[in-house]
């Protein structure tokens, strides 16, 4: 029999081991529902986290970048070869390797608390920081700036780093540009007589080193291409100049140049000081030189001359020069001197394709053309029978004075000398029988003055 004791015993134990069980049970599901609170505590703190950073992002209108962008930053710590830069809410930048020692520009030295711009190379690098290029940001700004200075037409001074046959080197805004020889103002303009490139080279050697003031005229920065004018930058101070100037006034100069189109002649304008900077500077075209045909100017002129001149153009800072429009045209008198039909001679000044061009005297010129030779000598070449600089006999076809044309063609020797032959017999036989009656009646005089001294005729008629 089981003792009432025992089996008491047993009761309290299980009662007891339940009461254990259900607590653990409950303390359990007490510790769960604490952490699932905790973690629902966590996920409600980490939204409104997110949600505060959104709020303070959108209220501080910030942006993240994409890699090409360009940022301003402040400089926090310069150590080695890396510069950790403030760029606010989107963290810290960090330049690295030797744009950390300096920009773009030698004298653009970084320091603590600077403003500096830069490009975004990399969002998360190595290190964890935006890494950016301050050298590439640089250099946009270089060229950003360049293409203002020439919408706005801004003047700067930069100096001449090297030179070669077409012109001169510069440096503008740390970016490499080039000045033409045709953009040089009229004062750095190499004149040279003959031309020669290397002696041009030279000239253009004397500038390297010095500073002139430029205006940029051309920039394309994905070619890298930044032409740059010193004639374009005088042109303001140029055009002032020449406002006080008029188509028709004389001007006295020196020449300056002298070139196969023509000669440049330096001069002061009324009024100006007579100082290189306030000089201006024409042309005279070779047509303008002299009335007569001109090959090469240097015939006729050379740079150290002193000229007059009247002005016969102003096209912007362009002046037209001429010389022989303050001389006499010898044209207006032509008919005094030549007539249609009679025959001259004169030398041949050059031989071209449609005729050739005949000097009558120092001024009057001529044209014996192609066809009209062709027509006297059927088969034959101009040059068979003539040779330049040499004269001959030429008849005169046409006088035009008001377009300073004269038409004439090659007269034949044999038939000018046979002409001549002819009218010398007939001038030879217009004589001797002007003299035939003057004749006879001197001889009858004679003989009868002869009979009158004559003793012995007179006996024998006695």
């Amino acid at each position: 029999m089981v003792k009432v004791d025992d089996l008491l015993d047993k009761i309290v134990k299980q009662v007891k081991k339940d009461s254990d069980e259900k607590e653990s049970l409950k303390k359990t599901v007490t510790k769960s529902k604490k952490q699932k609170d905790v973690v629902e505590d966590d996920k409600k703190t980490v939204a409104s986290e997110k949600m505060d950073m959104e709020e303070l992002m959108n209220d501080a209108d910030v942006a993240i970048p994409n890699v090409g962008d360009v940022i301003e930053g402040t400089i926090i710590d310069i150590s080695g070869s890396i510069v950790l830069l403030d760029i606010g809410p989107i963290g810290t930048g960090m330049v690295i390797g030797r744009e950390a020692k300096s920009g773009l520009a030698s004298d653009d030295k970084l320091q603590l608390g600077s403003k500096v711009t830069a490009t975004v190379i990399d969002l998360d690098n190595d290190d964890g920081y935006i890494e950016l290029s301050i050298r590439e940001a640089s250099y946009e700004r270089a060229w950003d700036d360049l293409r203002a200075k020439k919408e706005n037409e801004e003047t700067v001074s930069v100096k001449m780093l090297d030179a070669n046959k077409g012109g001169l080197m510069v440096e503008v805004n740390g970016v490499t540009g080039f000045l033409p020889v045709s953009q040089l103002s009229s004062k750095n303009y190499p004149r040279v007589e003959d031309g020669d490139k290397n002696k041009i080279l030279e000239l253009l050697k004397r500038l390297i080193n010095k500073e002139l003031p430029v205006r940029i005229i051309d920039i394309n920065q994905e070619d890298e291409k930044l032409i740059v004018s010193e004639k374009a930058a005088h042109s303001d101070m140029e055009r002032e100049a020449i406002a006080g100037l008029h188509v028709g006034d004389t001007i006295s100069g020196e020449v300056s140049g002298v070139v196969d189109f023509g000669a440049f002649v330096k001069f002061t304008p009324a009024g100006a000081e007579d100082e290189e900077e306030s000089k201006l500077e024409g042309l005279i075209h070779i047509s303008e030189l002299a009335w007569q045909l001109i090959d090469n100017p240097r015939e006729v002129i050379k740079v150290g001359d002193k000229t007059e001149a009247k002005i016969i153009g102003i096209d912007d800072t362009r002046i037209s020069l001429s010389i022989k429009a303050l001389q006499e045209d010898p044209w207006t008198k032509i008919t005094e001197k030549y007539t249609v039909g009679e025959i001259y001679e004169g030398k041949v000044d050059k031989i071209n394709h449609f005729g050739a061009f005949v000097y009558l005297d120092k001024d009057i010129h001529g044209l014996a053309h192609i066809s009209e030779f062709q027509e006297m000598y059927p088969g034959k070449k101009m040059e068979d029978k003539i040779t330049q600089k040499e004269s001959y006999m030429w008849k005169v076809l046409s006088i035009e004075p008001k377009e300073h044309r004269m038409g004439l063609v090659l007269m034949d020797e044999k038939k000018l000398k046979e002409g001549d032959s002819k009218d010398s017999n007939k001038e030879e036989n217009k004589s001797s029988d002007a003299e035939k009656p003057n004749k006879k009646k001197d001889e009858k005089k004679d003989k009868k003055e002869k009979e009158k001294d004559n003793p012995v005729k007179k006996d024998a008629e006695k």
